[in-house]
């Protein structure tokens, strides 16, 4: 990514030029690499495991799982996970390599579809919100987004609006690419392969997408405080009601997916949204360029740290993960303690009731 690997391609350096910028550009580029490197690697493992797991349970059993709208949603958000694990890889090899062909092929089609699919991601964890938070104020209603049709189209106008605008903007770096690199003193993000024409739709599109991100992160901190007003004021009429679990169950739920979005997703859009503005200034680019590296590798976790929403969120995979049936057990060893005790009581209540009916009848027997 950010790096000075293309010093040794140009042909336009000579040997002076190269072996001043070489111990500088050796002590930034190590520090970093290495560690970047290890992290990424960890979390391809983690998420390949678990998403890999998760797409199992929801395509390869189908049969098995009610389709439902929460259900697809998170099928989608399952696929968006998948993907971003697939692309770090790309990611890995840009900092192992010193290519410039594999940084001009990270920084072309690695880094769109890494944003395209944690934009999914970031879309449908909204989608979830809305669907749970319109359940709990509606729920005996139907609702537009808990539709299986309307989810399935959402869901596909999502993925189409994602890829058309990831394919115009490769197809527009590789009509206007720049043919040869320039050097930059400390770091070499991708931007220096972009021309004019490719730097103002990075702009535009990184500003729609932080438009995006509020958006969903307004709703989600609506969703959750709604759902807790909702379950105080509940709690105040009626105590010890079931309903009062269930709110509270659904607030924990939003709880999480909120803790979820905001620990993955919102230090990268603060940093990444300053690093825009900033990053022409020497004193700070250096700086901003590694938080912005930093803030990524958060985003990334957040493959690692979604299947908690599959398992909270959708009954239907826990039950494909066996935990239903450990319930039901413990459900039945319950149950049966209950009846024995029931059965119990009822042949200690028999027994006096004969007791009684005896104990009555032969009284009057003595008195004739």
């Amino acid at each position: 990514m950010g790096d000075l690997r293309g010093v040794g391609v140009t042909p336009s350096f000579n040997q002076s030029s190269v072996s001043n910028n070489s111990t500088p550009c050796e002590q930034v580029d190590t520090s970093g690499h290495v560690f970047f490197m290890v992290i990424y690697s960890l979390m391809f493992v983690v998420g390949l495991i678990l998403n890999g797991f998760t797409l199992k349970v929801y395509f390869c059993r189908p049969q098995q799982l009610t389709t439902s709208s929460m259900t697809i949603y998170l099928k989608n958000l399952a696929a968006a996970d998948f993907l971003i694990t697939l692309c770090l890889p790309i990611r890995i090899a840009d900092y192992v390599s010193s290519s410039i062909y594999i940084h001009q092929v990270f920084c072309s089609f690695g880094t769109s579809t890494f944003y395209m699919n944690m934009y999914a991601s970031i879309m449908f964890m909204g989608y979830i919100a809305a669907n749970r938070y319109l359940k709990i104020v509606h729920p005996l209603g139907t609702h537009i987004l808990g539709k299986v049709r309307t989810a399935h189209i959402i869901s596909t106008v999502t993925w189409v609006f994602l890829f058309t605008m990831t394919t115009t903007f490769v197809i527009l770096l590789f009509l206007t690419q720049k043919k040869e690199l320039t050097p930059v003193p400390n770091t070499r993000t991708c931007e220096d392969l972009y021309s004019d024409q490719v730097n103002l739709f990075y702009k535009l599109v990184h500003i729609g997408s932080v438009a995006i991100f509020s958006l969903i992160l307004a709703s989600l901190v609506f969703f959750y405080y709604s759902t807790s007003r909702r379950l105080s004021l509940a709690q105040q009429r009626q105590p010890a009601s079931s309903s009062n679990k269930k709110l509270a169950r659904s607030r924990r739920n939003m709880l999480v997916l909120v803790s979820v979005f905001c620990v993955c997703f919102v230090p990268y859009h603060l940093v990444r949204l300053s690093y825009t503005f900033l990053k022409k200034q020497d004193s700070l680019s250096q700086v901003f360029f590694y938080l912005k590296e930093l803030t990524i590798v958060v985003s990334v976790l957040n493959v690692c740290l979604d299947p908690f929403i599959y398992f909270i969120f959708c009954k239907a995979f826990r039950t494909q993960l066996g935990l239903k049936r450990a319930f039901s057990t413990t459900q039945t060893l319950t149950h049966g303690g209950n009846n024995e005790r029931r059965s119990s009581t009822g042949q200690s209540t028999n027994k006096i009731k004969r007791k009684t009916s005896l104990s009555t009848t032969s009284k009057p027997t003595g008195v004739l």
